[in-house]
């Protein structure tokens, strides 16, 4: 399963960004799939996830100014960003959690990351 993830740039705080990420592959079913960000000097850590039964968390930092969502026949999730603030600055990381047939176990995937800057 390769991952492709886009939409990173530079926006001005207060602005807005759209993320993609489309897997490709051997795909039965994506369980799960999300967005984590580490920023520099920082760990990973968790934006948002959404289920195949569409159930979503969202961490308290982005509550109310990030969205996700997904296409299952796309499968792509995106993170609709809005209020952006420079402490959102980070790599952007997709994460898919994959079976890839009926039987076989789920595996993680992680996308190359992409970088969103919020500055003036």
């Amino acid at each position: 399963v390769q991952l492709q993830a886009s939409g990173g740039g530079l926006v001005q705080p207060g602005g807005s960004l759209r993320l993609s990420c489309a897997a490709s592959g051997r795909i039965f079913r994506i369980d799960v799939m999300g967005w984590y960000r580490q920023a520099p000097g920082k760990q990973r850590e968790l934006v948002a996830t959404i289920d195949n039964g569409d159930s979503i968390v969202y961490d308290d930092s982005v509550k109310g100014r990030f969205t996700i969502s997904r296409d299952n026949a796309k499968n792509t999730v995106y993170l609709q960003m809005a209020s952006l603030k420079p402490q959102d600055t980070a790599v952007y990381y997709c994460y898919f959690l994959v079976r890839p047939t009926v039987l076989a176990p789920r595996r993680e995937h992680w996308g190359q990351g992409t970088l969103v800057t919020v500055s003036s």
